[in-house]
């Protein structure tokens, strides 16, 4: 028996064309108001009509369906009038013809999920600027289904993310890769005109971000802002090599019930080189310890903070204690003012390099790390805001305060008897 025809009002730019035309990877990728969600929405809906196929979408983190293209989807299929073929349920969207939209998060997938993925004929990626390299290297080769196409959506954030360096700098040669910007949108709005004229008069730099899809070096605010900028103008964000000859000092942010961020740094040829980063919440030390152990580096000193010294409940022991008794060599940094910590990172930044792959989740930390609201009385506050991003920052901190801070030497232990002069002997 032959399905009966539906008729689709489809309201697609040229550009997006060639998302019916076969590819392993299809990119669309700007500034806003390039239609690219609008879409990939579209073109996947009509091509659900035609045949039945499995139609995972995706982002890196997904807490509930609010955070998904679900809302999108059903706009398009009333738009579509397409409401005779698709279902709309509360977390999954269905065809008469055995056509499924589900929708879930890369970042923790279960066995459920990488079970859908596995059947996929498409996976929709959205938001896939915040797609880190672990997840893309967990769900390329999860998609097994002969002729699975990977759908990808993205507004640029920096240049040294890994989608970015993956679909634009360096694409694979099965990827069809599409830049489009608000001159490619038909329906662009005199609103929206406006908006981006605004921005345009207002920061050329944020217009450059967030209308033409450039990426950019920092958020607005950042307090490193000149520092992240000035390591990339000298290729100081690059591939940093792990020298098995110098030893690697590790420098901490301990969250208590919070995030604990680790930078990983060695000293070669003078240069203070950051070769790795890791940050994890929720774990107790022996759990971080195990983490170094893993790498395989040969260890010099963790820096702690100054709260690396205090007495923790349940164990009457100090992280430095714990790590000390573990067979790490510990040092707890003195008290420094936040305000004098970020002077000591600016001053030491020069000296930096860091590896953009293994760093590049503190990098972004680096990147959004800013300034507080201004006051009510136009004065900018100034104290960064305590968010994700404060938790690379303070361990950066630490490296700084490392770098400045003399090692504060214990006298040695009298075992003779004290000379008149007060000296030892």
């Amino acid at each position: 028996m032959t399905a009966p025809l539906i008729e689709v009002h489809a309201q697609l730019p040229p550009k997006a064309e060639f998302l019916f035309k076969p590819a392993r990877f299809k990119v669309m990728w700007g500034g806003r108001s390039g239609v690219k969600s609008w879409s990939m929405a579209q073109a996947a809906l009509i091509q659900g009509v035609q045949r039945p196929l499995r139609i995972p979408c995706a982002r890196e983190t997904m807490k509930s369906i609010e955070d998904s293209v679900h809302a999108l989807l059903s706009d398009q299929v009333k738009r579509l009038r397409l409401e005779g073929h698709y279902k709309v349920r509360k977390t999954y969207i269905e065809g008469v013809n055995g056509t499924e939209f589900i929708f879930l998060g890369l970042r923790d997938l279960s066995i459920h999920n990488v079970k859908s993925l596995e059947g996929a004929d498409i996976l929709i990626c959205e938001e896939a600027q915040n797609i880190t390299k672990k997840s893309w290297n967990t769900v390329i080769p999860t998609l097994r289904k002969p002729g699975n196409e990977i759908w990808i959506a993205f507004n640029p954030r920096y240049a040294n993310d890994d989608t970015y360096q993956r679909w634009v700098v360096h694409p694979d040669p099965r990827a069809v890769v599409v830049q489009t910007s608000w001159r490619d949108n038909p329906w662009f709005s005199e609103e929206s005109r406006l908006d981006m004229e605004a921005d345009k008069v207002r920061d050329y730099e944020d217009y450059l971000h967030i209308w033409e899809g450039q990426p950019q070096s920092t958020v607005v605010g950042a307090i490193y802002r000149a520092e992240i900028a000035a390591a990339e103008q000298g290729q100081r964000i690059t591939r940093v090599q792990y020298d098995p000859f110098a030893p690697v000092d590790t420098f901490w942010d301990l969250g208590f019930g919070d995030m604990v961020s680790i930078w990983f740094a060695q000293v070669v040829a003078m240069q203070n080189r950051v070769i790795d980063y890791h940050q994890d919440s929720g774990k107790a030390i022996d759990h971080y310890l195990q983490i170094l152990q893993s790498k395989g580096y040969t260890y010099g000193q963790a820096h702690l903070p100054w709260d690396g010294g205090s007495k923790q409940l349940g164990s009457g022991r100090s992280i430095e204690e714990i790590m000390r008794g573990k067979g790490f060599k510990a040092r707890v940094l003195p008290r420094w003012l936040i305000a004098d910590g970020i002077n000591a990172v600016r001053t030491i930044f020069p000296t930096l390099w860091f590896d953009a792959g293994r760093c590049s989740v503190g990098l972004q930390g680096l990147r959004e790390y800013q300034w507080g609201a201004a006051s009510a009385t136009g004065i900018e506050k100034r104290e960064p805001l305590h968010n994700e991003a404060s938790h690379p920052a303070d361990a950066l901190r630490a490296l700084a305060v490392a770098l400045k801070a003399p090692v504060q030497r214990k006298p040695p232990v009298r075992t003779g008897p004290r000379h008149p002069v007060g000296v030892w002997s």
